[in-house]
């Protein structure tokens, strides 16, 4: 067992793109974790959707040893790296809850981004102690002064307590390392406690089935042991306990303040979740740790199998998904159009986007999704209040007192250049105008409360348009406002389509009807009969698109007599299509059911 006070426990944090992984490797090298020959690049993120998009999706645990040059004395470094991107700030928050203190790395060429300061404000809410790192400061267009001054102003620290390094050559490493030994506080000696062991991540193991990882805070932990977990109220014997170097390698025990592993053999996935605390059956703690609150999600939609066989396989692939992210939500659903799928909640688009691909890569399934919406809540006539999170369940409008969307405090940080695109693009969005900040000369921190919905389909992008990429952003979801909304449903044929309705605001759904009628005649296959695409609010149709139907030349073939020979036939033409429009079906593509993506519905 380790001596607690030659612990620190740290997390890199970062806006994306900022070389958190490239740091992280840089550390393996430095202490001889990995060896040259096994190393990678962006050795911890080990899946190869990590790798393409060049992002960190998951948190990574990795426990290093440290020689200091300054005491001579050798140091475990249990060091996570975690994700930069706004979707993935829960994975950031379970891992600052197993720390004491974190890295904070800016890129000296883009500077302080929005989810810079959301992350500076989540280590603070959880009390730790900050380390700020200047990264690339070799490049030619690093403005490396410029942003050590905005860092300063913001965190109120001096300049000169801002390190200066480079992840990719390494250079001012080893300054960084010391003063990891130096400010971060070591884990507090809590050996002759009972045991509480923090579940901050987990995942499944075909074989040996889920692997918590876990921080001790309390006790120790030890093979063999029975141990029970808290928040699930279920008991089990520890198989194996040890350290992650990233590889995994058992230990007798892990102690108070150290970080690893611990099998089980549970092979039910849903019995182990992420934020539970872990105690001893024995001898058992009187409270859970605090400081982990499960995420909401926020932005919801349905996933189906192309091929209905795949059902089973999709079930059990989110349960095994969901062992290792939290804030995965699903349940069954039912569609006319696409069979059965799942409803599944997301703490935004590039998550879903993330999960999805997932799902196809690691489980070898094809999914289609429908359109992404958020949660309303909704007040009935009667009385009764509901939450929706799929257009088909929404009232029709005689039932409907009030209904509330949900509302979140948006961080944009951009040059000063494009204030007024950046404006432009908030208020075509319903977006609240709250304040406004210049970080330096040149840069301004712009504060707007829009509506979730307007955010998570384009806006993202929309803003990186507007700024030629150089703005950033950040939101927090934080309130229910009430918004006059109604349920636009499309019709094809005459049918209502569920998956392609969607809840959006009354001043824009006439818009919205017509884009989203023009979309779908132009996606939508012809047919031998008239195929009529209509938009509808309630019973009124307020957008209407034909496709022509084929039309087969039936009076080719005669030649002189009477022109009422060519009319009869022509009669029973027309009667032969009006039959088939009666009983004709249409297959909607799967195209058609992500047309609400390509649709800029800020008009």
């Amino acid at each position: 067992m380790s001596d607690s006070k030659l612990i620190r426990n740290f997390s890199i944090i970062a806006h994306i793109d900022h070389g958190k992984s490239t740091f992280a490797d840089r550390i393996l090298e430095t202490t001889d974790t990995v060896s040259p020959r096994d190393m990678l690049e962006q050795f911890l993120d080990d899946m190869d959707l990590e790798r393409e998009r060049g992002i960190t999706i998951k948190s990574h645990a990795v426990r290093v040893i440290y020689n200091s040059r300054v005491d001579g004395k050798r140091y475990i470094f249990n060091l996570i790296d975690t994700p930069g991107h706004v979707d993935f700030s829960y994975e950031v928050s379970r891992s600052l809850a197993a720390c004491e203190g974190a890295i904070l790395l800016v890129d000296a060429t883009q500077g302080i981004q929005a989810q810079t300061l959301a992350n500076i404000y989540l280590a603070m809410d959880n009390e730790l102690e900050i380390i700020p790192v200047i990264n690339k400061i070799d490049l030619k267009s690093a403005r490396t002064s410029e942003v050590i001054a905005e860092l300063s102003q913001i965190l109120g620290v001096e300049e000169a307590d801002i390190y200066k390094v480079s992840a990719k050559t390494g250079e001012g490493l080893d300054n960084v390392l010391e003063r990891v030994v130096r400010d971060i506080p070591p884990p507090r000696a809590l050996a002759d406690h009972p045991l509480q062991a923090l579940i901050f991540d987990s995942q499944y193991n075909i074989y040996r089935g889920v692997v918590a990882l876990v921080r001790v805070v309390s006790g120790n932990i030890s093979k063999g042991m029975k141990v029970r977990f808290m928040g699930e109220k279920v008991s089990s014997e520890v198989e194996e306990a040890g350290i992650l170097t990233p590889k995994m390698i058992p230990k007798k025990s892990l102690g108070a303040g150290e970080g690893g592993y611990i099998i089980t053999g549970i092979k039910e996935v849903e019995h182990i979740t992420v934020g539970d605390t872990i105690t001893s059956q024995d001898n058992p703690a009187q409270n859970s740790l605090p400081g982990y609150k499960k995420p909401k999600p926020m932005v919801y939609c349905g996933l189906f199998p192309l091929e209905g066989g795949d059902y089973e396989d999709l079930r059990e692939a989110l349960h095994k998904l969901a062992l290792n992210d939290s804030s995965l939500d699903f349940m069954p659903e039912s569609s006319q159009a696409l069979g059965f799928g799942f409803r599944c909640g997301f703490l935004g688009l590039l998550h879903m986007e993330i999960i999805k691909e997932r799902l196809e890569r690691e489980y070898g399934l094809k999914l289609i999704t429908t359109a992404p919406n958020v949660a309303y809540k909704v007040k009935l006539t009667d009385g009764t209040e509901k939450e929706v999170t799929r257009p088909s369940d929404f009232p029709s409008p005689d039932k409907i007192e009030n209904i509330w969307e949900p509302f979140a405090d948006a961080t944009i940080i951009t040059p000063k250049d494009y204030i007024g695109e950046v404006m432009k693009l908030c208020n075509s969005r319903r977006g609240e105008f709250v304040d406004m900040q210049y970080m330096s000369m040149e840069r301004v921190d712009l504060k707007y409360r829009l509506p979730l919905s307007e955010i998570i389909v384009d806006f993202f992008n929309l803003l990186k348009s507007a700024t030629s990429g150089f703005a950033s952003l950040d939101y927090e979801v934080l309130e229910y406002r009430e918004s006059d909304l109604v349920k636009l449903d499309m019709l094809v044929a005459g049918n209502k389509v569920d998956e392609l309705s969607t809840i959006i605001h009354k001043d824009k759904a006439y818009y919205l009807g017509r884009e989203l009628a023009v979309k779908l005649r132009k996606i939508i296959p012809r047919q031998n009969f008239e195929v009529a695409i209509q938009a509808a609010i309630g019973k009124r149709i307020i957008a209407k698109e034909r496709i022509a139907p084929y039309r087969k030349d039936v009076t080719s073939g005669l030649y002189g007599g009477d022109i009422t020979r060519k009319r009869k036939v022509l009669e029973k033409q027309k009667e032969g299509k009006k039959k088939m429009k009666k009983i004709g079906r249409v297959e909607i593509p799967d195209d058609a059911f992500m047309t609400f993506y390509k649709i800029d519905t800020g008009s």
